[in-house]
């Protein structure tokens, strides 16, 4: 399976704001948004991009926008990877938000949070999780194990995404943070995902990409050319 950078959409117009902005239509980027788009393009120069694939609202396809045309790639876009349906909350003030008693239940047992007039955050990890899967699979199958891909989605739906990949209960997903224009990296395989980022904000990301594999007829080493699924005892090298 292939290695997924999950990009959080940059800053957006609503993240100053106090209110929650959920799928409110045209919410764009802001110019420290715009600048940080503007920086992927170095920032990710050393990656080999395969395909980018984005979060249908506007902050993401803004955010990725730059990088799409240095890179002379398509965005392809993900209903499953929308930014949660927050119903009833969307467009609300955080402030009053935090006197509801679903903020806590949020907060503290976010598995069975469901949104009035919205979903709820397991069903908005099962279609990301989903979605995510899927394309990594379609990806690694086109382009080969060693392909590399990027996803721009939104905080809680990349923080679900990791929370999967790390084994970790959807209830303890709030333990992870997840900055705008942060980079998380996982790298599927056959038996389990392998978490090499988490809200990355600005380190070299030249060592993510896997080896190509091997010339056919050459003998791999275990581990190399087609992705292992086991860990290294004792720790990677850092190779």
């Amino acid at each position: 399976m292939s290695t997924v950078i999950l990009l959080r959409h940059g800053k957006s117009t609503a993240n100053g704001s106090g209110v929650l902005a959920g799928r409110t239509p045209k919410v764009g980027l802001d110019d420290a948004g715009r600048a940080q788009a503007a920086a992927l393009v170095e920032r990710l120069a050393p990656v080999p991009l395969a395909e980018l694939v984005v979060s249908p609202m506007l902050r993401c396809r803004q955010t990725v926008a730059k990088l799409a045309e240095a890179r002379g790639l398509d965005k392809v876009k993900e209903p499953g990877l929308s930014e949660v349906d927050y119903g009833e909350w969307t467009g609300r003030a955080l402030k009053d938000l935090f006197e509801e008693p679903l903020w806590r239940v949020v907060q503290a047992h976010p598995s069975a949070a469901v949104f009035p007039g919205g979903e709820g955050l397991a069903e908005m990890q099962a279609r990301s999780v989903a979605a995510v899967r899927a394309h990594d699979a379609r990806i690694s199958a086109k382009y080969g194990d060693h392909a590399v891909w990027l996803l721009c989605s939104h905080g809680d739906v990349i923080k679900s995404i990791l929370a999967d990949a790390l084994g970790q209960h959807l209830d303890a997903f709030q333990r992870i943070v997840v900055d705008p224009a942060s980079v998380s990296v996982v790298r599927y395989t056959e038996t389990r995902p392998f978490v090499l980022r988490i809200n990355d904000n600005g380190g070299d990301l030249a060592g993510i990409a896997p080896p190509e594999p091997q010339p056919k007829g050459r003998k791999a080493k275990r581990g190399k050319g087609k992705q292992s699924s086991d860990a290294v005892v004792g720790g990677t090298t850092g190779a």
